[in-house]
Parts: structure tokens; sequence; C-alpha cells
């Protein structure tokens, strides 16, 4: 009996043939690029510190990955004595980092001779530099003979200035997509603004010294936990109008449109701070931050802290430091901390010290904490610390004069 053949029938619905849409894709190499400039005050003072020692410039972040300058006066090598040594560092884990560099030595003539070392704009033989593990360094041995150094317009008032650049290698994988839909920013905040310049269904009024606000509770309290209490859990939900005391008009205007907006007058911020106004705790920053801490701001309170942060220097710190420990600005107060333990000899001398030392106690007391940190991290340069943390702690300052401690 012979074998019967079969027939395999194709289903009306399938296609013969049909083809997927096209797809694609590419393959995107670049460079995340970042600059540090670096200067150093007082060259003639390092000089002598010894081949193989270096001082370094403060970390700093580049594509994902923390930096360092080191600059060694005298030379990284005793082959290389005769000249200054320039390496950038990576100071964060991150194995087989590649990069692109650059090192300038700035002209401080202003006629743009600067002394440039490059990877960028020109073609590498071997590619981008590749430090494998942190502590990894690039740069030159012979960055530049140190007795021409002395004499040229490189060095001005005893100072160098080094600005260097990283670029750091990212490669991403783009795919092809058939449509794309723009999503516009968010005008949440433009909307809430308009129904406080508006006025419209306002339900309460402040009274700030005589100047009137009309607001809304609803809003109010979905920001704030202070007015949340007050006007949906306290005897100030039936109120009509409220007086605030202790606050002005500006202040609590400025409050008001970052409620409604999310966001500050930056223009009105930077007037108070560009001002003659010698004292920080004048400035509408300051005040804002007294406000936030005030009404339990949390945001507000963050973008005053780093406005504030951009104003630390010598002479402001302390009033600063003092601040931020009274309307609990922990983040700034961190940061004032540091910067004062980091410098503690000249901020001692300033006027806003002799203010911490009559009215913070406890504020010197974590600033002898902090010192005492830096002291056990440091690994060179620990003498003359120490020095000025043995006065603090003994209530003397720099000059050997003794403390008396406010009661």
């Amino acid at each position: 009996m012979s074998d019967v053949p079969t027939i395999t029938h194709v289903p009306d619905e399938i296609s013969v043939g049909e083809l997927d849409l096209p797809t694609s894709s590419r393959f995107v190499t670049g460079t995340v690029n970042g600059s540090h400039h670096f200067m150093i005050q007082g060259y003639s003072l390092i000089k002598g510190m010894g081949v193989g020692k270096s001082i370094s410039s403060k970390t700093f972040t580049i594509g994902g990955h923390k930096w360092a300058i080191h600059f060694y006066p005298d030379g990284k090598n005793p082959e290389d004595s005769l000249y200054v040594s320039v390496f950038i560092a990576l100071a964060s884990e991150g194995p087989n980092v590649r990069a692109l560099f650059e090192l300038i030595l700035v002209d401080q003539s202003g006629k743009g001779n600067h002394a440039v070392h490059s990877h960028f704009n020109r073609r590498l033989e071997n590619g981008p530099h590749t430090l494998r593990s942190s502590g990894c360094m690039w740069g030159y041995k012979r960055f530049f003979r140190r007795a021409l150094l002395e004499t040229s317009e490189y060095l001005k008032d005893d100072c160098l200035k080094i600005n260097c650049t990283v670029g750091v290698v990212r490669s991403t994988i783009e795919c092809s997509s058939l449509h794309t839909i723009q999503v516009p920013d968010s005008d949440m905040g433009t909307h809430f603004g308009m129904l406080l310049e508006n006025m419209e269904a306002s339900d309460v009024i402040f009274n700030v010294s005589g100047e009137m606000f009309h607001a809304h509770k609803l809003v109010l309290a979905a920001r704030s936990p202070v007015f949340h209490t007050e006007f949906l859990c306290g005897h100030e939900g039936d109120a009509q109008e409220i007086v605030v005391n202790d606050m002005e008009p500006k202040v609590f205007k400025a409050m008001l449109h970052f409620i409604y907006k999310d966001a500050l007058v930056e223009e009105e911020l930077e007037a108070t701070r560009t001002s003659t106004t010698p004292c920080i705790s004048d400035t509408l920053t300051a005040k804002l931050l007294s406000a936030a801490d005030r009404y339990d701001l949390t945001r507000l309170r963050r973008l005053c802290e780093s406005h504030l942060c951009k104003d630390i220097s010598i002479n402001s710190v302390a009033q600063i430091l003092a601040l931020a420990d009274r309307y609990h600005a922990a983040e700034l107060k961190s940061v004032c901390l540091s910067f004062a333990a980091e410098n503690l000899s000249a901020v001692m001398q300033s006027d806003g010290f002799e203010y911490l030392k009559e009215n913070c106690a406890a504020l010197q007391s974590e600033l002898l904490k902090t010192v005492a940190g830096c002291e056990d991290d440091s690994s060179s340069g620990g003498g003359k610390s120490k020095s000025v943390w043995a006065q603090l702690s003994d209530g003397g300052d720099t000059n050997g004069r003794r403390i008396r401690q406010k009661t």
C-alpha cells in the first residue's frame, strides 16, 4: 500500500512575505567635560618642602568621578628636581576610567601666553588615558623649569594659577524611535502664582506691619506643617485676618512667593547680597531662612542654605554659622564648621569670631570637635593646627590671650 501524500494548509490570516519595520541603532562615544581653577598663593613659602612632596587642590567632581590637582614645587622625583611637577589624580574608586586632560599655567600679564598641555583638539596615538584605580595620575614630571617659572609672568604677587580640564569618556547606544511627543515643562507654579497675584477665592488676610496679603488656607496648609496645624487643627481655622509679628512685609511676600511658586525671586536675593549691608543677618536670604524655620518650610530652608553657602568667607563664616545653628540649617552648619576648622587661625582673627566667643559657647565646642577631626584625618601640617586647637580648647586666642567664657 503506497503512502498517501499530505497537504499543509496555510491559514488565510497569515500574509506570506510580510516584513517588520526597519530599526536602527547608533553607538556614540563622547566626553563629559568639566574644569577646575587652582590658585596657589604664597608660592615662595612652599618651596623646599622636598622632592616628592606636594600640595593638593580641593577634590572636584567631573563625569561622576572625583579628581584633585597635585603640585610638586620641588619635583616629583629626584631626577626632576629642577622642575615643578603637576598631576591630575583620580580621587574616587572607579576602575579603568578613561579620560582626556588639559593643564594650563595661566599667564598673569594679560597677554594670553598661557602654557598649555592638552589632549583636546588633537589626534591621540594611543587614545584617551586610562586610570585603573583611585590614586592613579596623569601629568608632567617636568611641567616647567623652576628657575624660568620664578622669573616669568606666570608668577605674580607670589601666586600661581593652574586651570585643569578633564573629559571623562562616556559611551551610549542610541536606538531609533518612530515617533516622539514633546512634554512641556510643569506650569503648576505659574498657575498657583496667578492665584496668589489675582487674590481669587482667597479666604485669609495676613496683616504684616500694616501691609495686607491675601492667601488661601488650603494652599498654605498643604505647603507648611505649621499652617496645617493652625488652619486645619487649631484655633485659626475660622480666622479671616491674622496679624504676623516680627517679620518684615518684604520677607513675608518672598515667603508667599515661594509657597505658591516653589521658587525664589533671585533678583531680590542678589540685590541684598551685593548691597553695602555689612551684616549677613540683615540680608533677605538670612531673613527667609528664619521664616523657613518658623513655618517649617524644608525646601525653602535648603534654598536659603545654598545661597548663604556662596557667601562663606574668612570674615563671614562665624556669622553664617551662628545663623545656621539658630535656624536649624544642618547642611549649612556642617559646611561652616568644616570651613572654619580648615581656616581656623585666620577665622579666629575675624570680628565675627568675637561674637561667636561671647554668645555661642556651644558652637565653639562643636568647632573644637571639628578641628580635632580634621587633625585626625590630616597626614601633614598638624603642628600648626594643633597649636591653634590647643589655644581654643584652653580658652585662649591665637595671640595667647585668655578668653573668659560668657555666663
